[in-house]
């Protein structure tokens, strides 16, 4: 070697990589290679990108020193499979398998090395005491060829080796005709990572796992559920409330009918066939509510699945509540803050308990995480003293002292 530092090489580039059929790309980063630099005409340093050179018609030398006197570098052949089991075992020992990836046999990964051996690349790195470290990579496909494995045993780590197995590696691929290089490392692995970058190789593209048992509790019924909800108005104007529903929900669209019921623990609550399954709607009805009347709630579930309310006071939506804020799609992170309720202003508007507001009127990243989009709108309702916030429209109707407002 030449004698100066160099990084400590990555334990692993990854498992499950390319040419093993049994476990796909390992669940990390796919890389690809750097650029160099060069001088150009008037000796000022370019960066050009890497491209092939052609190469004249040799083979690897059987035992190429690199650069240090007790380590030499050579192809690895069939005869070897001892030493690169034994490298090979230690290699799968210190790295295992992320969540997700069954490790491969020894005869899986054989059958791969021997390809290694005969189409792409295998190296051995050796010092006095014996083998040290390898490295192999698949033949070149349209230019690019994959580093599926690199390992050094700790004895001899941070003394150049890697970086030796890797620029022999660069010299035989390109005589393969390979113009790039890419790899898999495991996300977790930080060292990995950035030794690799550090070698200047980038991000391209992620792999990503998830249980299926967890995905499906997460995504919930491949049937939406039923959207349904109410809007609720703090007075006691009966007869106020039924003009204005009268008047404002016929502009909306067609709805087969309206129910109101009288006030109970300060609210009145407004249930309309049209307005109950079309959240966007419901929340204008409240909206008209409260510029006539004041404080207005639409409180709804919507697909089954999430909780949401829309507070109004005086007409000015002062609070929204979503219990999945990115149930309906991603969404910047100030907006997902947005969604989660207000203690404060629910206890100024409504007289609910702050502490009981934290504790019950929650958001999640799932609906898994939260109790049953029903259970949840009930417990709510409960908390705010809204009754019949669990009710549909049809419901409604069935409820003591309704008033029917039929279309």
């Amino acid at each position: 070697m030449d004698g100066r530092l160099v990084p400590r090489p990555p334990p692993r580039v990854a498992a499950g990589l390319a040419g093993r059929r049994p476990r796909p790309a390992q669940g990390g980063l796919r890389l690809l290679p750097p650029r160099r630099s060069d001088d150009d005409a008037r000796g000022a340093r370019v960066r050009r990108p890497l491209r092939a050179v052609p190469e004249p018609e040799r083979a690897l030398p059987p035992d190429r020193p690199t650069g240090c006197a007790v380590t030499k570098i050579r192809r690895a052949i069939e005869a070897d499979e001892p030493i690169l089991r034994e490298l090979w075992e230690e290699f799968e020992a210190e790295v295992p398998e992320p969540p997700g990836f069954t490790p491969e046999t020894w005869d899986e990964a054989w059958r791969d090395i021997r390809r290694h051996i005969g189409e792409g690349v295998a190296l051995v790195a050796e010092d006095d005491e014996g083998p040290i470290g390898h490295a192999w990579a698949a033949a070149p496909v349209h230019g690019r060829a994959h580093l599926t494995d690199v390992y050094v045993r700790p004895r001899a780590r941070r003394s150049g080796v890697a970086r030796a197995l890797l620029r022999e590696l660069a010299v035989a691929l390109r005589g393969l005709g390979a113009e790039w290089m890419s790899l898999d490392v495991v996300s977790s692995n930080a060292p990995a990572l950035a030794a690799w970058n550090r070698f200047g190789f980038v991000e391209v593209q992620k792999v990503m796992v998830a249980e299926l048992a967890a995905l499906e509790q997460r995504l919930g019924s491949s049937v939406d559920g039923a959207t349904f909800g109410s809007a609720h108005v703090q007075t006691d104007d009966l007869g106020g409330v039924e003009r204005a529903v009268r008047t404002f929900v016929p502009r909306l669209g067609r709805s087969a009918g309206t129910a109101v019921v009288p006030p109970k623990n300060g609210w009145i609550g407004v249930y309309d066939e049209l307005c109950g399954r079309e959240p966007e709607l419901l929340r204008r009805l409240a909206r008209e509510l409260s510029d006539r009347f004041g404080v207005a709630i639409a409180i709804g579930v919507e697909a089954g699945q999430v909780v949401r309310y829309v507070l109004f006071d005086r007409g000015r939506m002062v609070d929204e509540y979503l219990s999945v804020p990115e149930f309906h799609g991603p969404l910047p992170p100030g907006d997902v803050i947005a969604l989660g309720a207000n203690p404060t202003l629910l206890s100024r508007l409504t007289g609910a308990d702050p502490a009981r507001v934290r504790a019950v009127v929650r958001t999640a990243t799932s609906p898994a995480d939260l109790p049953p989009a029903e259970e949840l709108v009930a417990q709510i309702g409960e908390l705010l003293v809204l009754s019949g916030v669990e009710l549909a429209y049809e419901e409604a109707l069935g409820l003591p002292d309704v008033l029917r407002i039929e279309r």
